[in-house]
């Protein structure tokens, strides 16, 4: 039912560096019996160790192996492991891959180093590591990805864990492909066998690195773990980022592939035996993430739903090239039970077993099919509970799991110490004892009998000595006084000195000293002992202070500032405070008041007394309403006010800003503030009014250029005009039209020229006008040009330019200089040339011009002749 196709575990590479060749290794052993002297066990010690084909390195056939055995740090014996065999050579045979989008590269080798070694039984049992150079270059996840060394390592458990027992380190299984294409989804299988049958835990690790050197290098004598130094964001945690994870219990490695690369992954396995930790075990490893994408259909093997009934469903292989998709949810009587969305989520009615088919398709006929089982049984939830008081007792955890489909009946705890395998348990309710006072996280991972799984990880603090909770460290009592001094926990109390005290030997103590004294309280709860100490200070009367009189603004509030050590006050008159019986409450007085105050310390009491005067707000009042003029129109400001001082703001537009009646001229949207001041009745706050005047824009008006006509042909005006509604031309002369934007005008031989003035306004009456002047040349169509121009950025002459009468279209204006070379071209009616050619000035001289044009009538006007440039 379940298929990976697993296209490279260990890497390739196109790096030439004659020893950095190794792609990965596991070092395991395998229990053989009892050794050949007294009190000895036998261990077939194995390597496997994989190179990347391209490498021209050293040949694992050549691969010298010494394996370093260590109790603790300290080297006990030296194991050469020879070669085991012929060198095995895994490749991808890519055209077996028939839905393959790309064309990844995947070759590496694999060989087995073995040998035989008894070692004595010991308490602490033993340390396996091979120290080697090097790994492949450019590995993608360290910050130093050149000349990396190895150290691969595993854990032989001594007495003090398996007094009576013995065993054998697990072993990877070995997957022959192991496709990663970039920014995919993938799962990577890396479970392992165990011949003990002990459960497995898996987890990401540090990999560990070596000098790099010879592998020819002799064992050390002490064993040193040096982490490899991971580039951020990666670790040994997170070795391939965080969208990529390892499921604790099967191994599979899944998420989304980082950017293409090579990736150091170690991985560490955790043996359990009888609900113990015996041993680590761990197979580090190179991840080749490639450019490449794979249509096929990946489900997990099993789908297990236990907070709810709503799945969502989603394909393992996220390929772009896939076309479709078609989901058939196992509920054949349900109308939803298809879909063909890429992931779909369906809501299963009931609870119990549904077998979940996927087919996806692809180009070329590509398709791919899996299926999953999914267990519905909603209402499982991993909870627990702990007590305790001191690490010097243990601590009691308490299973608070809820199921309501079948029954809780597995527990693995772990009880958050770092240092020691030994913190775990599989007891409903467990205890354990810590060496310390420390912080931790606590896990539960509880199980079901309908297979639900869930966690739960609280913070828990580890108290090196029982809580004591004092309502107060330091007060203050009259002299005539007594004292409750209640305090919370549970245990016995003891109080010390023994002098003005009742119940010493109790959680609620009532004390009574004549002089200020320190109390020490001391708790012994389960042989868990705490001390801690309270001052009570004695003052035989008490004092209160409010200060200087005082004045406010009517409406506004303060709040009142006794100076006392008083513990209880009475003020008077309340009705203009929040609260009468607080120390400092807030006061607001709309006329002058004295405010008195009675403190009490037990029954020691004091008061005082303050005056507040209450002046009324200056006033403020703009009589000019928000109103809308044209630009450049003005409006009159009316301001009255009842205090000192006053002030405009903004002044930039206004005429007599310094009176109350200024007159305003703004040329944009603006608004006026009156502030106003009184420096003479007690409030010296400031208050405004304000006025908006809204303006609107300056309408823009262009009737066009003078121009000449001749006498009895049609001329078009071409105005403009940036806003405005409404059109006016005067006089109305030979004009079509008066009220339109583009008017036809017809003069006759007896006219000589004509003024025309165009008033566009808009529905505000504001309006823009220009004029436009026409000259009623006395002759047939033509197009006069100047002799000569001064370009000299004067403003006079500049530019040397046609001037058509009674032309309709401008059909070319060509410039030419001496060697006949066009340096000015335009077809445009009012453009002309600026006498420079390609951003240089052109000399001084004569020039040859062209232009033709065409009248009313289509009739084409051509002249020819020259132009003199003077600078």
């Amino acid at each position: 039912m379940k298929k990976y196709f697993f296209i490279i575990i260990l890497l390739l590479s196109t790096v030439t560096t004659f020893a950095r060749h190794v792609a990965g290794g596991e070092l395991y052993y395998e229990y053989l019996g009892s050794g050949t002297s007294p009190n000895t066990s036998s261990y077939r010690i194995t390597l496997r160790l994989f190179r990347e084909c391209s490498s021209p390195g050293p040949f694992l056939e050549n691969e010298r192996v010494s394996v370093g055995i260590y109790d603790n740090s300290t080297l006990v014996s030296e194991l050469s492991l020879p070669i085991q065999g012929s060198v095995n050579k895994l490749r991808l045979k890519t055209e077996l891959f028939q839905c393959l989008v790309g064309n990844p590269e995947v070759c590496y080798e694999v060989a087995i180093y073995s040998n035989v070694i008894s070692l004595p039984n010991n308490q602490n049992g033993y340390v396996l590591s091979r120290l080697g150079c090097c790994r492949i270059d450019r590995i993608s996840n360290l910050a130093t990805p050149l000349s990396v060394g190895s150290n691969y390592i595993t854990r032989i458990p001594g007495t003090a864990i398996l007094p009576e027992e013995h065993n054998s380190s697990p072993q990877f299984r070995v997957r022959d492909t192991a496709l990663v294409c970039t920014n995919k989804k993938f799962i990577l299988d890396f479970g392992a066998t165990d011949a003990d049958k002990d459960e497995l835990t898996y987890s990401f690790c540090e990999g560990f690195t070596a000098a790099s050197g010879s592998n020819n290098t002799a064992v050390p004598r002490t064993l040193s773990l040096e982490p490899l130094s991971y580039a951020a964001p990666f670790n040994g945690n997170q070795p391939l980022g965080d969208k990529v994870s390892i499921d604790p219990v099967t191994g599979i490695i899944s998420g989304t592939a980082p950017a293409g690369g090579q990736y150091v992954v170690s991985v560490c396995i955790t043996e359990w035996r009888n609900g113990r930790a015996i041993a680590e075990h761990r197979k580090d490893f190179i991840l080749k993430v490639d450019d490449c994408d794979l249509i096929e259909a990946d489900l997990p093997d099993k789908i297990i739903k236990c907070d709810n009934n709503t799945v969502l469903f989603q394909n393992g292989s996220t390929s772009s090239a896939i076309t479709s998709y078609a989901w058939e949810f196992g509920v054949p009587s349900s109308p939803n039970n298809f879909s063909t969305q890429a992931t779909p989520t369906f809501v299963y009615q009931d609870t119990g077993r549904y077998m979940v088919r996927l087919t996806v398709t692809g180009p070329e006929g590509c398709i791919g099919n899996d299926s999953t089982e999914v267990l519905v049984y909603p209402g499982f939830k991993t909870d627990f509970n702990s007590t305790g008081n001191c690490f010097q007792n243990p601590y009691l955890f308490f299973d608070a799991t809820t199921a309501v489909y079948g029954v809780v009946n597995k527990w693995k705890w772990n009880f958050g110490v770092d240092t020691t395998l030994a913190d775990t348990a599989i007891l409903k309710n467990p205890s354990y004892k810590y060496v310390k006072g420390m912080s931790v996280f606590v896990t539960l991972v509880s199980e079901s009998s309908k297979g639900c799984i869930d966690s739960a990880r609280k913070a828990i603090t580890i108290r090196d000595k029982p809580l004591i909770n004092l309502p107060f460290r330091d007060t203050v009592i009259c002299s005539v006084d007594s004292l409750l001094i209640p305090v919370t926990g549970s245990g016995t109390f003891n109080w010390l000195p023994n002098k003005n005290i009742l119940a010493a030997n109790t959680n609620r103590p009532v004390v009574f000293p004549k002089d200020t004294t320190k109390y020490i309280v001391t708790m012994q709860e389960n042989g868990c002992t705490n001390s801690d100490t309270v001052t009570v200070n004695v003052v035989n009367f008490i004092s209160v202070t409010l200060g200087a009189d005082t004045t406010i603004c009517q409406t506004d509030t303060f709040i009142l500032r006794p100076n006392t050590i008083a513990s209880s006050f009475v003020w008077t008159p309340a009705t203009s405070l929040n609260n009468p019986g607080i120390k400092n409450p807030v006061a607001k007085p709309l006329s002058n008041t004295t405010y008195t105050v009675t403190g009490n310390l037990g029954r020691c009491q004091a008061t005082d007394q303050i005056n507040v005067h209450v002046a009324p707000y200056p006033r403020v009042n703009i009589l000019t309403q928000d109103t809308v003029i044209c630009y450049g129109s003005r409006v009159q400001l009316n301001g009255t006010f009842t205090g000192t001082q006053y002030r405009w703001t903004p002044t930039n537009s206004l005429f007599n800003a310094a009176t109350l009646n200024p007159l305003a001229g703004p040329s944009q949207s603006t608004v006026y503030t009156l502030s106003v001041r009184d420096t003479l009745s007690g409030c010296p706050k400031t208050v405004t009014d304000s006025i908006r005047i809204h303006v609107i824009p300056f309408i823009q008006v262009n009737a066009g250029r003078d121009t000449t006509i001749v006498p009895d042909q049609p001329l078009q005006l071409q105005a403009f005009t940036s806003s405005g509604t409404q059109y006016t031309w005067t006089p109305s002369l030979g004009m079509n039209n008066t009220t339109i934007l583009n008017p036809v005008i017809v003069l006759g031989d007896d006219i000589d020229s004509v003024v025309y003035r165009l008033r566009v306004s808009d529905l505000g009456g504001c309006y823009g006008e220009d004029d436009i002047k026409v000259r009623v040349f006395k002759g047939k169509p033509d197009i006069l040009v100047p002799s000569a121009f001064t370009p000299n950025g004067d403003g006079n002459n500049d530019l040397f330019k046609p001037n058509p009468v009674g032309i309709s279209q401008l059909q070319y204006f060509n410039i030419y200089n001496r060697a006949g070379q066009l340096i000015y071209s335009t077809h445009e009616q009012g453009k002309g040339w600026d006498g420079s050619y390609n951003g240089l000035k052109q000399p001084s001289g004569t020039y040859v011009y062209m232009v033709q044009g065409a009248d009313f009538t289509g009739k084409t006007v051509f002249r020819k002749g020259t132009v003199v440039l003077i600078r």
